[in-house]
């Protein structure tokens, strides 16, 4: 239920000074019991009820690869490409920077020539014959085939520029080309395009690489993470990290008295995971996930309550731009809170909030600032806020205002008497919505330009 708010109350934003209550946690507007999903789940009236049904999502999804530009359907992908249109997916991801760019040490990096000669354009043939592979472990996506690391000042080394994304285990691709060295592919995902190292990469025949994904029974991750079990007999899939919303195959008729890895299976749930052989060719084998592990048997229910709880899964998690620091950036947040439930996210700020498929709000520059607060103070926990460059998640209305959970370097808070208070997060936070502040005098509810509802 909303409260009544007096007109003047959309005036501003109002300020939450921190005090008795909200000293624990530093942040003005946010007690210590606000940082639990049950806090938010308690103020719905049902929760469990189902948003979108499996149908619904499937359809959902459909409609995403035909429509959105920014993602991809691999198997609609032609099995040859003209030289002139893989240069074309190449140059997307690998353009010279219009600005000065400074490596780790804080000098004024100066080896764009290199990287260029890098991406090897002159050795991609007229014809290029489409390969597939797919990924074996979580690794980074690059915009050129380079694990150097540049940033955008002298010391805000957080920020890597030519970290793209990483991808996790499973994940199908298109190989495209070979960069100079031969040590990079230039390979197509479902939702991004850019440089992987080839160690990531198991390559094999189209079948079996986009088949791999569609292969039942499965298993669904259902934690942020989850690790496989140790194992000194096959070291690709020991310890080996899955993320939240993947998708592994599950072999459920394994014999249970027959080991895996040298360990008994009846512990454990017996996967299959793709590795890379020594010639970098595409093998299947066996791995235990522990009885433990937070997995289910299927994708989640879209409800309410899985949201918050899958959000909450992340809290306190490192911000990582472009998926760095083994940890996510925002829009991956909210695309693998998502993916739990089999819901598909183009990858980025800029195509989520924009994506033709979803119930969209948009707002321009003609929307004042009571429009935007009317909506805000309507939306529910799951819908999806968006500023240029940033994606926050709604978890709940308190006190008559949205409060959100989000992947952020920081915030800027107003304060009762109008001053500024900037105060540096780099992880995924709660946070109330309507204080925050962009830059200058400007309120960030003014920056909003569209709230995507991923539900009818």
């Amino acid at each position: 239920m909303l409260v009544a708010m007096p007109a003047t109350a959309f005036e501003r934003p109002r300020p939450h000074p921190v005090d008795a209550e909200t000293g624990a946690t530093g942040i003005a507007g946010v007690r210590a019991e606000q940082l639990t999903p049950e806090f938010w789940t308690r103020r719905l009236s049902d929760p469990d009820r189902v948003v979108m049904d499996r149908a619904a999502i499937a359809r959902q999804n459909l409609r995403l690869f035909a429509e959105d530009r920014s993602v991809r359907d691999l198997d609609a992908l032609p099995a040859q490409m003209p030289r002139a249109e893989v240069t074309r997916w190449i140059r997307a991801a690998s353009s010279p920077p219009t600005r000065e760019l400074f490596d780790a040490s804080g000098g004024s990096f100066d080896g764009i020539d290199a990287l260029e000669s890098a991406l090897a354009l002159d050795r991609i043939a007229d014809t290029v014959t489409v390969r597939h592979g797919l990924v074996v472990e979580r690794a980074d996506m690059r915009g050129y085939p380079t694990a150097m690391r540049v940033f955008s000042a002298p010391g805000d080394t957080d920020i890597d520029r030519f970290q793209e994304t990483a991808l996790f285990p499973g994940t199908p691709l298109a190989i495209l080309h070979e960069s100079r060295d031969g040590a990079w592919w230039f390979a197509v995902s479902p939702r991004y395009a850019a440089w992987i190292r080839k160690q990531h990469v198991a390559t094999g025949d189209r079948d079996r690489v986009l088949g791999y994904r569609h292969r039942t029974p499965y298993l669904v991750v259902t934690g942020a993470t989850v690790d496989t079990v140790y194992n000194p007999e096959v070291p690709q899939v020991s310890e080996l990290q899955l993320d939240m919303g993947v998708r592994v195959p599950l072999l459920a008729d394994w014999p249970a008295d027959r080991p895996v890895n040298g360990q008994a299976a009846y512990t454990g749930h017996v996967i299959e995971l793709p590795i890379r052989d020594a010639d970098g060719s595409l093998r299947f084998t066996p791995a235990l996930l522990p009885r433990t592990r937070d997995v289910a048997a299927d994708y989640l229910p879209l409800t309410q309550a899985n949201l918050l709880r899958q959000g909450f899964k992340f809290l306190g998690e490192r911000y990582g731009w472009g998926h760095s620091y083994n940890a996510r950036d925002c829009s991956g947040f909210v695309s693998e809170i998502y993916r739990a439930f089999d819901v598909q996210l183009p990858r980025n700020t800029s195509a989520q909030g924009v994506s033709p498929v979803f119930n969209t709000v948009r707002f321009d520059e003609n929307d004042d600032r009571r429009k935007r607060l009317e909506v805000l103070r309507t939306l529910q926990p799951g819908d999806l806020i968006y500023i240029p460059g940033h994606v926050m998640m709604v978890i709940g209305q308190y006190q008559g205002a949205p409060y959100v959970i989000h992947d952020v370097t920081g915030i800027t808070l107003g304060e009762a008497d109008g001053s500024r208070r900037r105060i540096a997060l780099n992880g995924v936070s709660v946070t109330p919505l309507e204080p925050l502040l962009a830059s200058g005098d400007a309120a960030l509810v003014d920056r909003i330009y569209s709230i995507q509802k991923i539900r009818p």
